[in-house]
């Protein structure tokens, strides 16, 4: 047998993969793309079917020339890539870079990197997919397009440096959107009651109020919820004032509350399936606070490969880019076997479980799962950094209930009469854990096959037992509370509910997700405040400008319907050229227009804040430094303010805060104080306190005449524009003494230069020493002398 090349496009999966393969078998990386479209220039041939004009990235070519000599050495190149599309586009790009090297390319894929995956990948090679690669290529060619000709129109009209894309701007637009909406909600009053009550035996329970004069108490704009629901209840009321509360408050005082109704039932609830990329990415962002982009980078090492102690590189979990829920069925037997095992069989469901996916999951891999459901999360814990432990028992727990029978309970609900009112409270017992065994909050103490005992519930899912209670029965009343309330708009989107709503909205793709909110961010387009994304002034005003003259682009059922299109594309049932061409028939005069048509924000943003100076409106400004407001009577008026919004979105001015600088002397040209401030790049220097009526400023001395012979000039603080402080003669060109070390006026006591320095050390100290290199001098500690 000679030599086999298997490509890959991480080098930690090289490691992974040498372990279980033979000598035969050379394991290289591409180290994710070689190739792509030209960052300079549009790199898309419009006139010539859209013909892409790729070429090796800057930092590859070594990568490439080292594929091309591995490949020129074998007899069969196997490209393993991701199985996806992307995983499809370097597996393209690498065979065109080698197929004048290689005798024979193949293509595999492997959804775990085990042994076994892996040799029945090499028995089973096939052909590369020319859809998916086109489907990768239209995707890139259509973002390429948008970004690269829309993104101008942007730097024109509000600033350089920003970006428009063909997902990211709908992505924006729902969070913008959202903000407007709570922007323009008006909060309404309404009023809660709550009894607290007892029977003979404890504890006491909580009872809400149900019904008064049997119409059901509801919060305002729940009539019109029910309505959109197709509910016939039109017997409804609410307490939406103080008086009205405290005239029911009132009527209750002192009236039986007596029990009029139980009702007992048993109840199952079922698993959720296995994680797909979208689902892990929200339950991260919840339970760990992991943003999309974390928890993807972390999974891609579990399912590369981590070291285990005795077992070596180890791949813990299948490939994590996947909308399917599907499991292979050996995965699902190695599930049963290990839960009859640990849990017993009562634990295993009557019909193992299978999950169906959405129509619109493309179902080419399975879900998110343990590789191996033998390692549990505790065992392999104390070689696992806590992030990638904490992903893992996420993982393997959500796999392993999904493969469990259901939990148990036991339902109470209780009917309570009081005087022309109806309460109600409910409990639950659980009556056997089933799936709730396996998560690892039940018991955190606990290896996760013992995690969770009978009749224990996790607090989150948990609703409390009622005490034994009959009908007719009379109950005492700890306390009867009234609450007001008001209430409230939508929450603004956390990384889980952005993803959860780009995915119900069929906008990107699970690969996308992490790619999409991180460039939304990047950009400062929007800012996490209290973990909720907030649009900022930029991104308001982006996409203001796209909403108004790129409404098709910008609406969610064009994007969505364009993601459907690109999944035709890879399964070989649209052409990608045919795609390209009808969007831009429509694309190309859209832009046109936008081009003629699109205001200028350059100018800013007209506010109605007024300038505390000249009375003129004040306006937002997009700076190389950030937002700020500035008047607009400028040049005449240069006044400037840092702002904040409200929770209504009005701008708060920032209280400019005067620092307290040391006066050093009296101003030559207007005999106002001097004081010494800090240049953007570092340095300290010496400013008029009447700028900017007047302009004086000069280098801060250091008081240290200048080394050189013959020069009358003294030593100055000066700054590299990359911020280093430096020292240097103020009598510069004419003199070009320069140092990094600060001088000090001390001649030195041994060679007898007339100054010394002090140099900053690396670990943080600073040691006096003479500048002069054949000296050598260094002044002792102040401890040593």
């Amino acid at each position: 047998m000679g030599k086999q090349l298997i490509i890959v496009e991480s080098p930690a999966k090289v490691k992974t993969i040498k372990k279980f393969l033979g000598p035969n078998y050379m394991v290289h990386a591409s180290v994710g793309h070689i190739r792509d479209l030209p960052s300079h220039s549009l790199g898309v041939d419009e006139n010539n079917n859209f013909a892409p004009e790729y070429q090796i990235i800057d930092n590859k070519q070594k990568v490439v020339n080292d594929l091309r000599a591995a490949a020129a050495k074998a007899d069969v190149v196997y490209l393993a890539p991701d199985p996806d599309r992307e995983g499809e586009a370097i597996a393209w790009h690498v065979a065109e870079v080698i197929q004048d090297k290689a005798k024979e390319i193949k293509r595999i894929q492997f959804n775990e990197i085990t042994a076994k995956a892996v040799k029945d990948a090499l028995e089973h090679p096939r052909e590369l997919n020319q859809h998916l690669f086109d489907a990768q290529q239209a995707r890139r060619v259509l973002d390429r397009l948008v970004g690269y000709k829309i993104s101008p129109l942007l730097w024109k009209t509000i600033k350089r440096g920003i970006s428009a894309g063909r997902v990211q701007s709908v992505a924006l637009r729902l969070i913008v959107e959202r903000d407007e909406e709570r922007h323009a909600f008006k909060p309404e009053e309404y009023w809660l009651f709550k009894a607290l009550l007892g029977a003979a035996t404890p504890p006491p329970f909580k009872a809400e109020l149900h019904k008064v004069d049997g119409k059901r108490v509801v919060t305002p704009g729940a009539e019109k919820a029910d309505e959109d629901k197709g509910s016939k209840e039109s017997s409804k009321i609410t307490i939406a004032t103080q008086e009205q509360a405290d005239a029911l408050e009132a009527a209750l005082q002192g009236q039986p509350f007596v029990v009029s109704a139980i009702e007992q039932k048993k109840r199952e609830r079922a698993p959720q399936p296995p994680f797909i990329t979208s689902t892990l990415q929200q339950v991260a962002n919840q339970r760990l606070g992991y943003t999309a982009k974390r928890t993807m980078s972390i999974a891609q090492r579990l399912y590369e490969g981590v070291e285990l102690e005795g077992r070596g590189t180890t791949a813990l979990i299948t490939y994590m880019r996947t909308d399917s829920v599907r499991i292979a069925d050996e995965a699902r037997d190695a599930a049963a076997l290990f839960i009859a095992q640990h849990w017993g069989k009562d634990y295993l469901p009557a019909k193992a479980r299978v999950y169906k996916s959405k129509n619109s999951a493309q179902d080419a891999h399975e879900a998110v799962r343990p590789v191996d459901v033998s390692l549990t999360p505790e065992e392999v814990k104390a070689d696992l950094p806590p992030e990638q432990y904490n992903i893992y028992r996420l993982i393997w727990s959500r796999f392993m209930a999904s493969q469990m029978a259901s939990a148990q309970f036991y339902d109470t609900n209780v009917s309570i009469a009081c005087a022309h009112t109806e309460w109600k409270a409910k409990g639950e017992r659980l009556l056997f854990a089933g799936w709730l065994a396996a998560l690892p909050n039940v018991n955190k103490n606990k290896p996760a096959p013992q995690a969770a005992e009978q009749g224990t519930v996790p607090e989150e899912l948990a609703e409390g037992e009622l005490p034994p209670l009959q009908q007719g029965q009379v109950l005492d009343v700890h306390s009867l509370s009234k609450e007001q309330k008001f209430t409230q708009p939508r929450p603004r989107y956390t990384e889980a509910s952005l993803v959860r709503e780009l995915e119900e909205l069929g906008i990107g793709r699970p690969s996308t997700y992490a790619a999409i909110i991180s460039t939304l961010q990047d950009r400062e387009y929007v800012q996490l405040e209290d973990k909720h994304f907030a649009p900022t002034d930029l991104g308001n005003v982006v996409c203001g400008q796209l909403r108004q003259h790129f409404s098709t682009l910008m609406d969610v059922g064009f994007t969505a319907q364009m993601e459907n299109d690109l999944d035709k594309v890879a399964e070989g049932g649209e052409n990608w050229v045919a795609l390209m061409q009808g969007f831009t028939e429509k694309f190309n005069p859209t832009l046109d227009a936008a081009a003629k048509n699109m205001k200028t924000l350059k100018t800013g943003v007209e506010t109605d804040i007024i300038c505390p100076e000249c009375g003129k409106a004040m306006l937002v400004k997009f700076g190389k430094t950030g937002t700020f407001l500035a008047c607009s009577g400028y040049p005449e008026c240069r006044y400037t303010s840092n702002f904040t919004r409200d929770d209504e979105g009005n701008i708060q001015l920032v209280e400019k805060q005067v620092p307290n600088r040391e006066v050093v002397g009296t101003c030559p040209q207007c005999g106002m104080d001097l004081v010494i401030k800090h240049a953007r790049t570092g340095s300290r220097f010496i400013a008029c306190t009447g700028y900017p009526k007047c302009t004086y400023a000069a280098p801060l001395s250091t008081g240290v005449p200048c080394p050189n012979e013959g020069c009358t000039g003294t030593l100055v603080e000066k700054s590299t524009k990359r911020g280093k402080v430096f020292y240097s003669c103020d009598q510069y060109p004419k003199c070009d003494y320069a140092s990094w070390d600060r001088p000090l006026p001390r001649p030195c006591p041994q060679c007898g230069s007339p100054l010394l320095v002090e140099k900053i050390l690396r670990g943080g100290g600073k040691k006096v020493m003479c500048p002069v290199k054949t000296c050598g001098y260094v002044a002792p500690e102040e401890g040593d002398k």
